[in-house]
């Protein structure tokens, strides 16, 4: 327990002083090394940095990573966004449930909560405010409702999730999808309330002839979350085979389809996507390294003492992983809060009879909380930077949305049949 008191405290020290986030886990990981560990080889530290990232599922990230810059840069994700608004648009609050709906679309394509941000926002924000949804309202469901792609199938934290503990990845992408459609209905409340406010009302009704014009438009986008979703599903390929066959497609369509992408922009969001990639992999090293020191450490077995002693079961467990994330995510980039706070918690989940699947997408959605929870919520300032909007205006609008995902939050918690039930009757 001191181990992981250092490197908590380390890494918020770290933070804090403005390090970039590859020290903030690798110091307090070589400091552990150090003073705890001496003894330890080096060549075996360099080993476990390396086997940190050396395994076939986390591939899937790379090309995810791709096809979101690939289809935000290009037609997809506003084709999607169309065919949603041609069928919801007409509805009291309509835009609100079209930047939900649309956000999810994407989502579905993408597993990136920042991408989701930045392709959806640049396309829904200045409909919203036509549509008469106040400034800080329209923002804070653009930075939320980008959350539900980190549980919308294909996700990279649940990929990082199912390679961190060996869960099945497949498994996990079935109950995110239903718990990611759980949150987008509670925000799809949260924009019913406040179009009633604004004192929208209901638009004529779409004309047959005009849905099937945007589904047409949106026709050869609509294959792409065909092919990711029923070809994983279908048992067709894995999840990293569904993310190299997605770049395929993207580049076909946005290339050959709709003309939006040149050889040079090709060049050009490949590598923001190495550059993105390059980012999370050095954190996944590290997350490696530390994990290690956990498992020698034997922290988890010192919290199931602990729990044991104060005769703590389940129910109080998740309780605490909830507030732990939930403080974690407003300090540590979300992916170190996951890098560090799993290796200790999971293996107590496992002993307390915790469906893997339900405890995945638990943690999944409390680091969605922090995306976008203050001081250090990063689709804050990525919706700042595409939308050109100050950060506190964002913060004013952003606080209805992290009270309604804790309720939705306590909800999966404490009812693991919303997360369990669709993994258990498919696969």
């Amino acid at each position: 327990m001191i181990l992981l008191g250092v490197v908590i405290l380390a890494a918020l020290a770290l933070l804090v002083a403005g390090f970039e986030m590859i020290l903030v886990l690798g110091v307090p990981a070589l400091m552990v090394k150090q003073f705890f560990f001496a003894s330890l080889p080096d060549p075996v530290v360099v080993q476990k940095i390396l086997g940190g990232i050396n395994h076939s599922t986390l591939l899937a990230i790379p090309f995810f990573i791709l096809a979101a810059e690939l289809m935000g840069d290009g037609q997809i994700a506003l084709r999607l966004t169309g065919l949603v608004k041609a069928l919801l648009g007409h509805l009291r609050g309509g835009m609100g449930y079209t930047a939900i709906g649309g956000a999810m679309a994407f989502g579905s394509v993408s597993g990136s909560a920042p991408a989701t941000v930045a392709a959806m926002g640049r396309i829904v924000y200045p409909e919203l405010r036509a549509a008469r949804f106040s400034e800080t309202f329209s923002l804070g469901l653009i930075a939320s409702s980008a959350e539900t792609a980190l549980l919308i199938p294909p996700s990279i934290t649940l990929i990082i999730y199912g390679w961190m503990t060996g869960t099945s990845v497949a498994a996990l992408f079935v109950g995110g999808l239903a718990v990611g459609i759980v949150l987008g209905l509670a925000f799809a409340v949260m924009a019913a309330i406040a179009a009633r406010r604004a004192g929208n009302t209901r638009g004529p009704a779409p004309r047959l002839r005009d849905i099937l014009a945007a589904l047409r438009r949106a026709g050869w986008a609509l294959g792409m979350p065909a092919i990711i979703l029923g070809g994983i599903y279908g048992g067709i390929f894995t999840p990293t085979e569904a993310a190299a066959v997605s770049v395929v497609y993207a580049i076909l369509v946005e290339g050959f389809i709709y003309r939006e992408l040149s050889l040079a922009r090709l060049a050009a969001l490949t590598e923001r996507a190495a550059i993105s990639t390059a980012t999370i992999f050095i954190l996944l090293a590290m997350g490696g390294l530390l994990s290690y020191f956990i498992t020698l450490a034997q922290v988890p077995g010192s919290i199931i003492a602990g729990l044991q002693a104060i005769d703590a079961g389940p129910l109080m467990f998740l309780l605490v992983v909830n507030v732990t994330f939930f403080i974690a995510g407003m300090f540590i980039d979300p992916n170190s809060a996951l890098l560090i706070l799993v290796p200790p918690l999971y293996p107590v989940s496992q002993a307390l009879g915790i469906d893997p699947v339900h405890f995945g997408l638990i943690v999944t959605l409390n680091i969605s909380i922090g995306m976008i929870t203050p001081p250090f919520g990063l689709d804050l300032f990525v919706a700042s930077s595409s939308l050109g909007k100050p950060v506190m205006t964002i913060v004013s609008g952003i606080w209805p949305f992290v009270f309604t995902n804790i309720v939705v939050l306590l909800i999966v918690t404490y009812v693991p049949g919303i997360s369990t039930f669709l993994p258990h009757l498919l696969l």
